[in-house]
């Protein structure tokens, strides 16, 4: 991955370069095809994903209940807070998804002030609102 390709996801544009290179060394990037399933709901959590391109579904209970397009993010809650996936994820258009790993993910929230803090506003925002 390379820090050019970070800065374009809004999670992570406002990081120096010195950051964004950091960044760029804990995350991989991946490609996928449309009606992949990214995530499983109850699942354990090992990764995290941030939208280059492409669009997902997000599905709780077996209901569509949020999607996600270039510049979002997932897989943050089962991360850094509940350990299980609290909702599936499929893509529905081929994508293009940056990839960091939970203790990649961990290191980067606890270096990274601005990036933590960007995170725990979805978290809650997206909690409030399961």
């Amino acid at each position: 991955m390379d820090a050019a390709g970070l800065k374009r996801i809004p999670l992570f544009a406002a990081l120096s370069k010195k950051q964004l290179k950091a960044a760029a060394h804990l995350a991989d990037e991946v490609d996928v095809e449309e009606g992949e399933q990214l995530v499983e709901e109850g699942r354990f959590a090992h990764e995290f994903f941030a939208i280059e391109d492409g669009k997902c579904d997000v599905i709780h209970d077996g209901k569509v209940i949020a999607q996600l397009g270039p510049g979002d993010f997932f897989g943050e809650i089962a991360l850094l807070r509940t350990e299980r996936r609290i909702a599936s994820v499929v893509a529905t258009t081929p994508m293009k998804l940056v990839v960091i790993f939970g203790p990649n993910l961990r290191a980067l929230a606890s270096e990274m002030p601005d990036v933590k803090k960007k995170i725990d506003a979805a978290i809650e925002e997206r909690c409030a609102s399961m």
